[in-house]
C-alpha cells in the first residue's frame, strides 16, 4: 500500500535513525556510552527473533544506549522511538494504485485491513499515526500490527487477530503482500488464500505469478 525502503536502503536509514537518538540524548545530557559502543551494540541488536516473536524498539534502544531504568520513562522511549524512526516516515509515500483501488473494493462492500510488521519493532502507536497521515485509516476495517500482539508475520497470530477483528473466516480473505518469506505461509498457515504483488518485476524464485498492479486485485475477485 505504501512504500518506505527497499531492504537494500535500510542500513543507512538505520544508522540515520540510530544518529537522531544519539544527538537527542547528547541534548539531554542523557548519553552515558561512546560511539564506538553505540556502533557495536546497534549490530547486536540488528536482528529479528527466530521465533518471529516482536522484538519492541524501545527495548533495543535502552540497551544500545545504556539508559537507567528511572530516567526511561515511557514519555522519553516515544520520543526516541520517533526520533528513530523519522527517517524512514519522511520517506512513506502511497502507490499510485493504492487509494483507487481501497476506495473501489469499499463500493464492493469488501472489508479491508492493514496487516504489517514494523521496522526494527516500532511502536504500533507511530504507525498508526502514520496510516492516519497517508489517508489510509478511513478506509480499513481493522490495522493490526505486530506490535500489537508481540508476533511479527509469519507468524499465524497476527492474522487471526486481524480476522478475529474482521469478523470472518479465513477461507473468506485474501491477503496481499510483497515479501514471499512474510506473506505466503503465514496467511496459508491457517487457511487464507494469499497473493504476491511485485510491482517492478524483480521477484526472482518465486514459482507463483505475482500481479503487477493492485489494480489486478480488482478482476481476481
Amino acid at each position: 500500500m505504501a512504500h518506505y525502503y527497499d531492504m537494500s536502503d535500510f542500513p543507512l536509514l538505520l544508522q540515520q535513525g540510530i544518529n537522531r537518538v544519539q544527538s537527542y540524548l547528547e541534548d539531554k545530557h542523557l548519553l552515558v556510552v561512546t560511539p564506538e559502543t553505540v556502533s557495536l551494540r546497534v549490530k547486536q541488536e540488528d536482528h529479528e527473533s527466530p521465533d518471529y516473536r516482536s522484538r519492541p524498539l524501545e527495548e533495543r534502544l535502552t540497551r544500545i544506549f545504556g539508559l537507567d531504568a528511572s530516567l526511561a520513562t515511557d514519555e522519553l522511549l516515544m520520543e526516541l522511538c520517533r526520533q528513530f524512526m523519522a527517517p524512514i516516515f519522511a520517506r512513506g509515500r502511497c502507490y499510485e494504485d493504492t487509494l483507487p483501488t481501497i476506495k473501489e473494493l469499499r463500493l464492493r462492500r469488501v472489508r479491508t485491513a492493514i496487516v504489517s510488521n514494523t521496522s526494527w519493532g516500532s511502536p504500533a502507536a507511530l504507525w498508526r499515526d502514520e496510516v492516519r497521515r497517508l489517508g489510509l485509516d478511513s478506509f480499513m476495517d481493522s490495522i493490526v500490527f505486530d506490535r500489537d500482539m508481540g508476533w511479527r508475520k509469519p507468524a499465524a497470530q497476527i492474522f487471526e487477530l486481524t480476522i478475529k477483528n474482521l469478523g470472518v473466516g479465513p477461507i473468506d480473505c485474501l491477503f496481499v503482500g510483497d515479501e514471499p518469506k512474510w506473506d505466503l505461509r503465514g496467511p496459508r498457515s491457517i487457511g487464507m488464500e494469499a497473493l504476491l504483488i511485485d510491482r517492478k518485476g524483480t521477484m526472482d524464485g518465486v514459482e507463483e505469478q505475482p500481479i503487477r498492479s493492485l489494480f489486478e486485485l480488482l478482476s481476481k475477485l
